[in-house]
């Protein structure tokens, strides 16, 4: 085995309640991404999907074809996206809901908490900020009743494991005030529910512009595009098992400069109309891994195309170049990376399945068709 290729899974490809209250009856991620523009020429705008069509995530049949075309390009299983901001509220639950009471489609997957604030500023450019739904950490019966919701789903036959262990991914780290204790208490009820714990991974970019106190404050840093060891020692000490690296600020750092970076990032801020940056996937891309990610319980992130674009217009950045075949070079320099570690820890975090809206997917569109899909087959499978 090559790599252990899972795929973050979004769950926003059907109606709910909070979306039609503020973007209008029948908002999905598909809205965003059927009126995207193109900013500039030759700019790929907007992106129609083939095989699958604009699909409603409510239907099992649609579900089946993705796990289908997942598994045939040699990737191990679907991380879900979970939402659950506290006193028992969720959103988008209901795919994986399906998934696992259905027990369909029978192939792997497992959970990525992504706990953080849901606001109008991921899904418009401008217009002010309104809270959709705040994420809140209550305390231990929050986490217990947190714990009893997704402890059957650690307990499918599907459940992707690390080392034996259920694997369980934290979005934010750096603003989970007590995640230490949490930790601490969700492996104690694991093992008291007769699992051998949970492989707790936090996900982090490789070069950062913050960093978290021992108070668990945040203070702002300079980047460090020299190591990373820092960044990720500091979650491990937390109590995580292991670290999803995500190279993509460190690459384009390193490919435009580190100050260059910084302030073009700051004047966006302050001039909302300067045009999009711009970023050419195969200049930017041999950046993306920092020597750390060899270390054996780090888990690199591939990414095979990136346009926030039809979320936030201008504001988003922009990958230029991003084919099937240098996607196939990326994915060809994870591998060397991860070759000397154990089989169980050859694992790649791709980035993701169908981030549509932000150019970020391997599912099947109009002009590559199964072009990605083709790359991950063509360097994953032995």
């Amino acid at each position: 085995m090559k790599a252990r290729v899972i795929a973050y899974y979004l769950p926003q490809f059907h109606p709910i309640p909070e979306n039609d209250a503020v973007w209008g009856k029948g908002f999905t991620e598909w809205t965003n991404v059927a009126k995207a523009k193109p900013l500039f020429r030759g700019h790929y705008q907007p992106r129609i999907p083939a095989d699958l069509g604009f699909y409603d995530l409510r239907l099992p049949e649609v579900r089946e074809q993705q796990a289908e075309l997942a598994r045939e390009a040699g990737i191990e299983g679907f991380c879900y996206w979970h939402y659950w901001f506290g006193g028992g509220k969720m959103l988008l639950e209901r795919p994986f809901r399906e998934v696992l009471e259905s027990g369909k489609p029978d192939f792997p997957f497992c959970l990525a908490w992504a706990n953080h604030d849901w606001t109008t500023g991921t899904w418009q450019n401008g217009g002010g900020t309104r809270m959709i739904a705040k994420q809140e950490y209550p305390g231990d019966k929050d986490y217990r009743a947190h714990f009893d919701y997704v402890l059957p789903a650690f307990r499918d036959h599907r459940y992707i494991t690390i080392d034996g262990k259920p694997l369980f991914c934290i979005y934010d780290p750096y603003k989970f005030p007590d995640v230490a204790h949490f930790l601490q208490l969700w492996r104690e009820w694991a093992e008291e529910a007769g699992l051998p714990g949970i492989y707790f991974v936090a996900m982090c970019n490789a070069t950062t512009t913050i960093r978290r106190k021992a108070n668990g404050s945040i203070e702002r840093i300079m980047p460090n595009l020299e190591s990373s060891a820092e960044v990720y020692q500091s979650f491990l000490d937390l109590g995580f098992d292991g670290i999803n690296s995500i190279g993509k600020k460190r690459a384009e750092m390193i490919a435009s400069g580190k100050y260059v970076r910084l302030i073009g990032k700051a004047l966006h801020k302050l001039f909302p109309s300067l045009s999009a940056a711009h970023f050419d996937y195969p200049r930017v891309m041999p950046h993306c891994f920092a020597p750390e990610d060899a270390w054996e319980n780090v888990f690199p992130s591939i990414i095979p195309q990136w346009d926030r674009s039809p979320r936030v217009g201008n504001q988003g950045d922009v990958y230029v170049n991003a084919t099937p075949e240098n996607f196939k070079h990326h994915i060809l320099q994870a591998l060397k990376l991860i070759e000397n570690k154990a089989e169980e820890h050859r694992i790649l975090f791709l980035r993701s399945w169908n981030e549509w809206a932000e150019g970020n997917y391997v599912e099947p569109d109009l002009k590559y068709g199964h072009g990605f899909l083709n790359a991950l087959q063509e360097t994953i499978k032995p």
